[in-house]
C-alpha cells in the first residue's frame, strides 16, 4: 500500500505565508486579517515575528496596523518587543512628523519596563521637536511613562521639560502639557509638580480660545483648581475670559466653564457675580434641548447648581416641565428641579402641571409627582391649602398607588402645619382598605394616633390594623404600638383593652427587639407613672422644615469642584468612584490650602474602599482614644464604645482656670434628605481650656434612631475624640444636644487644611461630613 503523508495547512500557516508576500498590498490586507482575529479574541501571538517584519515600510496605514498589534501583545511577548525597538528608534528620526509622533505614541503605550530605557533619548528629543504635533504627542507620552516608572522620568528631566512646555507657542501643546502635568500631579500631589504662576496663567488663558474643545476642557479643569491672588483683579479677568466658553457647542466645555464660574464667584464682587449668574442661565437651558443622556447629566449638575444658587434659573421653571417622550430618568430629575425653583408666583402653573403628571401611565413617575405636590405644600406656606386640595382631588380618583402616596405626603403636611388641615382626615380614613404598602399604612396610623381625640371611631380604625399585627412590617408595628398608646392616653376609658392587647402582642409574639423594647418601655410608663407617659408620648413635636437639598452642604462643596464628572452625576464623593478626591491641586507656590474641599480618600481607605460596609468601619478604635492617665483603668471593648457605655475616669484633679469661651459659628453638617432623616448641626468650642465639638442631633424622620458613634479622619490639628459619643435614642421629632470632648493627640495630616472630616454612624447608616476650624484660637 502506498503511504500518504499530509502537511496540515491551517489559517495560521496561510496568514504567515501572506505576511511574507512580496506584494505590499497583500501584506497590508493580511495584517488587517490578523488584527480582525485579534479583535474577536483569537490568539495570533504566534505570528509576532512575521508581523513585526512589516514595520519597516513607508506605508503609514500598514505601520499603524503593526503598531496596534504590538501594543496588544507587548505584555505577553516582552522579549520579542525588544526586537522591534530599533525600528521604533529609526522611526523617531523619520523625516515625516506623523511617523515620528506615531512611534513615540506607540512606545508610550507598550507598557514594558525593558523598553523604557530605550525610550528616554528619543522622548527627550521629541519634547523639543520643531513640529507641534510631535511635541503634543510626546507630552502625553511622559504621563504614561511616569505611571510606569516615576523615578526615571524625574531623573531624566522629563517633568522639567513638560513644565517648560506650558510656555509653548502652540495652544494644543500647552493643553497636552497641562493634561500630562495634571495626571502626574494627581499621583504625587506632594511634589508641587504643577504650579501655576501669573505668566503661565496668561498663557493658559490665551490658549483657551485657540485650542480644540478637549484642550479647552483640560485648561478649564486646571483653572478650576487655581486660587487667585486675594485683593487683585485676577479672578475677575479669569471669569471674563471663561464666560465666552459658555457659548460652546460641546456640552462638556459648557459644564467645565460653569464649574470654573461657580468656584470663582466667591472671589469676585457682587455686581460681576450678578452678570455671571445672568449669563449662565441660557447655556444651561440649551443643554436641556440635547439628547436624553446629555439632558440627564446636565440635570444632575443643574440640581447641584440650584442648591447653591437657585436664582440662576428662577425665571426658567417652564423648561423643566416634562415632555411626553422624555425617559423616566429625565422626568424624575426635572421634578427635582421644579421643586427647587417653585415659588408663590409659579405655584399655580406647577400644580396644573403636576396634576397632569399624576394621570400618567408610569407608576413611579406618578408617585414622585404626588410626592412633589406634598413637598410644595411643605415649602410654601401661602400655597399649602391649594396643594392639599389637589391631593384630596387625586384621592377621590380611587387609584391605589396615588392614594397611598397622598397619605404619606399628607402626614408631612400635618407635621409642617399642626392643627390646620384636620378636615381632610375623614377622606383619608375612607380609603383605609386601599392601603397596602407599609409606608402608607404607617403614615395613616400616625395620623390616627396624633389626632385620636378628633376621630370618633379612632379605636375601631386602630383595631382594624391590630388584627393583622403579626403580619405587618416593623415600621407599621412600631407606629401601631405608639398610636395605640396615644389613643389610650387621649381616650383612657375606650382603649384600655386595646392597649393591653397590643402590648401583649408586641412583647410576647414579636421577635423584633426594637418593637419589644418600645412595648416594655410603654408598659412600664403606663403602669408606674401615667403622667410621665403623657409627657413622653404626647410631647409636642417641632414642625418639620422644608429641606430641598439634593446633598449635604459639605458634599456639595466638593461636588462643585467636580461638575461635569461622574461624581456630580452620582452625587457621591469622587474618592468613591476611584477618582482622586481633590483632583490636581493647582496653587500659587506661596498659597495655603483654603480647606474648602472635601477629601474623603483617607476615610474611604479606612473602610477598605467600601463606604457602605458598616462592618469595616471601626468607630471604637482604641488608637483614637487618649492614653489612660490612671493606672489600672480598664478600657471597654469596641462594642461597649458603640453602645455609649464607656466610663471615662482618671481625669486630673486640678480645677481648670476659668477662661472666656471661644466658639466657631454653628453650621449645618447633615441634612434630613441626605442622612435619612438625621439633622445635624455643630460647632467647635473651647471652654476653660477644653476643646469640644458641640453637636445637636434632631430626628426628622419617621422611625427611631439609636446606636450613635463617631470617627474622625486624620486632620491637620491631630483632633480625635477624648470620649465616646453618647447620644440618647431619638424618637421621631426629638432633638438632643451633645458635647463631645476632644484632644489633639492623634496623627497629623501632612497637607495643611482647616477642615476636619468626620464620619457618624447610627442605626440607619454611616454619614460623612466636614467642619472647618474657622477660628484658630479654638485649637491654640
Amino acid at each position: 500500500m502506498a503511504a500518504f503523508t499530509t502537511e496540515k495547512k491551517g489559517e495560521a500557516f496561510e496568514l504567515r505565508v501572506d505576511l511574507n508576500s512580496e506584494y505590499r498590498e497583500k501584506r497590508k490586507e493580511t495584517v488587517k486579517k490578523v488584527i480582525a482575529n485579534m479583535t474577536i479574541g483569537k490568539d495570533v501571538s504566534g505570528l509576532f515575528a512575521d508581523v513585526v517584519k512589516n514595520m519597516q515600510t513607508e506605508d503609514i496605514e500598514l505601520k499603524k496596523l503593526v503598531y496596534l498589534y504590538l501594543i496588544n501583545y507587548a505584555k505577553t511577548q516582552p522579549e520579542l518587543v525588544i526586537l522591534a525597538v530599533n525600528t521604533f528608534l529609526k522611526d523617531t528620526d523619520d523625516i515625516n512628523p506623523l511617523i515620528r509622533a506615531l512611534a513615540i505614541r506607540t512606545l508610550g503605550c507598550l507598557r514594558v519596563e525593558k523598553v523604557v530605557d530605550y525610550l528616554m533619548e528619543p522622548l527627550k528629543k521629541s519634547l523639543k521637536d520643531d513640529d507641534p504635533y510631535v511635541r503634543k504627542t510626546s507630552a502625553l507620552c511622559v504621563a504614561k511613562i511616569f505611571d510606569l516608572n516615576p523615578a526615571i522620568c524625574i531623573d531624566n528631566g522629563l517633568i522639567s521639560s513638560l513644565q517648560e512646555m506650558l510656555s509653548d507657542r502652540n495652544p494644543m501643546v500647552i493643553a497636552n502639557a497641562v493634561s500630562a502635568l495634571s495626571e502626574i500631579h494627581a499621583h504625587s500631589p506632594q511634589d508641587q509638580i504643577f504650579v501655576i504662576t501669573p505668566a503661565i496663567l496668561t498663557k493658559l488663558l490665551a490658549a483657551l480660545n485657540e485650542c480644540t474643545e478637549w484642550g479647552q476642557i483640560v485648561i478649564l479643569e486646571s483653572l478650576a483648581t487655581y486660587k487667585p491672588t486675594p485683593g487683585s483683579r485676577e479672578a475677575a479677568e479669569i471669569v471674563e475670559r471663561v464666560i465666552a466658553r459658555l457659548q460652546h457647542a460641546n456640552a462638556s466645555v459648557v459644564l467645565a466653564a460653569v464649574k470654573v464660574l461657580m468656584i470663582y464667584v466667591r472671589f469676585i464682587d457682587s455686581d460681576l457675580t450678578k452678570q455671571v449668574m445672568k449669563k449662565m442661565a441660557p447655556p444651561l437651558v440649551t443643554l436641556l434641548a440635547s439628547d436624553p443622556e446629555i439632558q440627564y447629566v446636565a440635570l444632575r449638575n443643574i440640581n447641584l447648581i440650584l442648591q447653591r444658587h437657585p436664582q440662576i434659573l428662577a425665571s426658567e421653571i417652564r423648561v423643566f416641565f416634562t415632555k411626553y417622550n422624555d425617559p423616566l430618568y429625565v422626568k424624575l430629575e426635572k421634578l427635582e428641579s421644579i421643586i427647587k425653583l417653585v415659588s408663590l408666583e409659579t405655584i399655580d402653573q406647577v400644580l396644573l402641571e403636576l396634576r397632569e403628571y399624576a394621570s400618567e401611565v408610569d407608576v413611579e413617575f406618578v408617585r414622585r409627582s404626588v410626592r412633589a405636590i406634598g413637598r410644595c405644600a411643605v415649602k410654601l406656606d401661602g400655597a399649602s391649602e391649594r396643594c392639599v386640595n389637589l391631593l384630596l382631588e387625586l384621592i377621590k380618583g380611587r387609584v391605589g398607588y396615588v392614594i397611598q402616596e397622598a397619605v404619606v405626603v399628607i402626614k408631612d403636611v400635618f407635621r409642617r402645619y399642626p392643627q390646620k388641615y384636620e378636615g381632610v382626615i375623614p377622606a383619608l380614613c375612607e380609603n383605609l382598605e386601599a392601603l397596602e404598602e407599609p409606608e402608607a399604612k404607617a403614615a395613616l396610623i400616625w395620623i390616627i394616633g396624633e389626632y385620636a381625640e378628633r376621630i370618633e371611631n379612632a379605636e375601631e380604625l386602630v383595631e382594624y390594623f391590630v388584627e393583622g399585627f403579626k403580619e405587618e412590617s416593623a415600621k407599621v408595628q412600631l407606629q401601631l404600638l405608639t398610636a395605640t398608646v396615644k389613643l389610650f392616653l387621649k381616650k383612657p376609658g375606650q382603649a384600655q383593652e386595646l392597649v393591653q392587647k397590643v402590648l401583649q402582642l408586641a412583647t410576647q409574639g414579636c421577635e423584633n427587639p426594637d418593637i419589644r423594647d418600645r412595648a416594655y418601655i410603654y408598659w412600664r410608663l403606663l403602669s408606674s407613672n401615667p403622667q410621665a407617659a403623657k409627657a413622653v408620648v404626647l410631647a409636642e413635636k417641632p414642625p418639620i422644615e422644608s429641606d430641598n437639598s439634593t446633598v449635604s452642604e459639605t458634599l456639595l462643596e466638593e461636588l462643585i469642584y467636580h461638575i461635569g464628572s461622574l461624581a456630580s452625576v452620582y452625587h457621591k464623593p469622587a474618592a468613591l468612584l476611584g477618582v482622586h478626591g481633590d483632583g490636581p491641586v493647582v496653587r500659587m507656590a506661596t498659597d495655603e490650602d483654603d480647606g474648602t474641599r472635601v477629601d474623603v480618600q483617607k476615610v474611604v481607605a479606612a473602610v477598605g474602599g467600601n463606604i457602605e460596609n458598616l462592618l469595616d468601619l471601626d468607630f471604637g478604635t482604641p488608637a483614637a482614644m487618649p492614653p489612660a492617665t490612671t493606672p489600672g483603668v480598664h478600657r471597654p471593648s469596641n462594642v461597649d464604645d458603640l453602645l455609649g457605655m464607656m466610663d471615662l475616669g482618671g481625669g486630673s484633679g486640678a480645677a481648670p482656670v476659668a477662661t472666656a469661651a471661644i466658639e466657631t459659628p454653628r453650621v449645618q453638617l447633615l441634612s434630613p434628605d441626605s442622612a435619612q432623616g438625621l439633622d445635624l448641626t455643630g460647632l467647635f468650642a473651647k471652654k476653660n481650656g477644653q476643646l469640644s465639638l458641640e453637636l445637636t442631633f434632631t430626628n426628622k424622620g419617621a422611625g427611631i434612631m439609636s446606636d450613635f458613634a463617631i470617627q474622625f479622619n486624620v486632620n491637620s490639628y491631630g483632633i480625635t475624640p477624648a470620649a465616646p459619643l453618647q447620644v440618647p435614642v431619638l424618637n421621631a421629632g426629638q432633638s438632643a444636644p451633645v458635647s463631645l470632648p476632644l484632644n489633639r493627640t492623634g496623627a497629623v495630616a501632612p497637607n495643611q487644611s482647616n477642615a476636619v472630616q468626620i464620619a457618624v454612624k447610627n442605626s440607619n447608616g454611616v454619614y460623612y461630613f466636614q467642619i472647618s476650624v474657622t477660628d484658630e484660637r479654638v485649637v491654640a
